[in-house]
């Protein structure tokens, strides 16, 4: 099989990476939205034997089947919306608002029109929303000093000597680095892992306006803005051609089957996405895949064993996962603010982009994400407004196509493949 030719430690470190990362940042989330139902501990399991299968297959197959890194996850701020207004409903009436969400989610993605919208935003501003995404995960790498700076330094002088004598297994050796420092210090929760299969529990669906007002509506809203935008522009910053309609039904037929069982939202991932897709994974951009397969395959066990695996995952102290977080995704935050600040036509809408997306502000219970596009693109239309087009600004309506150039070495134009 071609994957096992493919795969290697660097690809599978990335997968493993980016797992930690989705699962630890988020994780007590999710634990909080099904709470917020009256979910008991065996419904909780289940919520994580779907989301875990959910994602975990939704990430694999079609990696494997396009031999390019599609990343899929839950959505993180779907699950803050569930737990805030999850009081008052029962866990029938959220099953029913996780199907019609997902039944938005397959007709955006069907009917193409997410596509269509995203194919109208520039480079410039795509790359400036991922890097403004992401660097709020560098900032975290460095702050986590204040709190663990042993741990930290130590992390990042093994990260540079890496890059400076083993440029592919840098990312790799720190974080064995890491976990070898906190295993000696004692600093490993052991204690919080339980190993015991997850069973699926089927809960009938109860549809209600109320329900469809108050829990549907925002938690769509909130995962195409959120989560969808930042993960096609990671997609399309990493320079790789997707079918982007085709995997955003596939997200939404997922979630719409699952949903039962506690899938309550999944969708394209950018900060994970970032991991697998960036040059730590693998030097040749066309066996990037592998990175995302290996992830899609953790997820597969995650959701087997449910919220035990999750213990294990949230073993690690937190400073060593914001770390590592961070410097695997130092060279994909360079990257896209070179591609947002190369072209100075658009250098001041992409560098607005950056700032709102890295802002953090939520507004009308919506993203930085999707205001970060949406001041960066009216920043745009000022500047653009009344004049004549230029050979810089003949692409700003499909700015956003890239196709793969095999004469200059695949979707990163940077090196020859292997």
């Amino acid at each position: 099989m071609r994957f096992f030719r493919d795969v290697n430690l660097p690809a599978f470190t990335a997968g493993f990476v980016a797992v930690l990362v989705g699962f630890t940042s988020s994780v007590a989330i999710v634990f909080q939205a099904a709470q917020a139902f009256g979910a008991d501990s065996a419904q909780i399991a289940s919520w994580m034997w779907a989301l875990g299968l959910g994602m975990g297959l939704a990430t694999a197959i079609p990696s494997l089947w396009l031999r390019k890194p599609v990343m899929v996850a839950w959505s993180t701020p779907g699950a803050a919306v569930l737990a805030t207004a999850g009081a008052g409903y029962s866990m029938g009436e959220a099953v029913g608002a996780f199907i019609v969400c997902a039944a938005l989610i397959t007709l955006a993605g069907a009917t193409g029109w997410f596509e269509r919208v995203m194919n109208r935003i520039p480079m410039a501003i795509a790359s400036a929303l991922l890097a403004g995404v992401l660097a709020r995960f560098g900032l975290s790498a460095f702050t986590a000093a204040q709190t663990a700076l042993p741990l930290v330094l130590l992390m990042l002088a093994t990260y540079l000597a890496g890059k400076r004598w083993l440029p592919r297994y840098a990312v790799p050796l720190t974080l064995a680095v890491a976990i070898a420092y906190a295993a000696v210090r004692g600093q490993l929760a052991w204690s919080t892992v339980h190993f015991t299969l997850a069973m699926p529990v089927f809960t009938m669906p109860q549809f209600t306006w109320q329900a469809a007002v108050s829990l549907a509506l925002p938690l769509f809203v909130v995962t195409m803005a959120s989560q969808n935008l930042p993960g096609v522009a990671a997609i399309r910053a990493a320079g790789y051609d997707m079918p982007i309609s085709k995997l955003i039904t596939l997200t939404g037929v997922a979630t719409l089957l699952l949903a039962p069982f506690g899938g309550y939202a999944l969708n394209l991932s950018a900060i994970t996405a970032a991991i697998c897709m960036g040059r730590e994974a693998h030097e040749d951009p066309h066996k990037r895949y592998t990175a995302a397969v290996c992830c899609g395959l953790i997820y597969v066990l995650i959701g087997c064993f449910g919220a035990a695996v999750a213990g294990l995952l949230t073993a690690f102290p937190k400073e060593l996962v914001a770390a590592i977080a961070g410097l695997a995704l130092l060279s994909t935050i360079g990257g896209g603010l070179a591609t947002a600040l190369r072209d100075e036509a658009h250098r001041e809408a992409a560098l607005i982009t950056f700032l709102v997306t890295l802002s953090g502000v939520t507004l009308f219970g919506i993203g930085s994400a999707f205001w970060g596009v949406v001041a960066g693109a009216a920043a745009l239309l000022v500047q653009q407004a009344g004049r004549p087009k230029t050979a810089a600004g003949k692409d700003i309506a499909p700015a956003c196509k890239i196709r793969l150039d095999a004469r200059r070495g695949g979707p990163d134009n940077t090196h020859k493949p292997s």
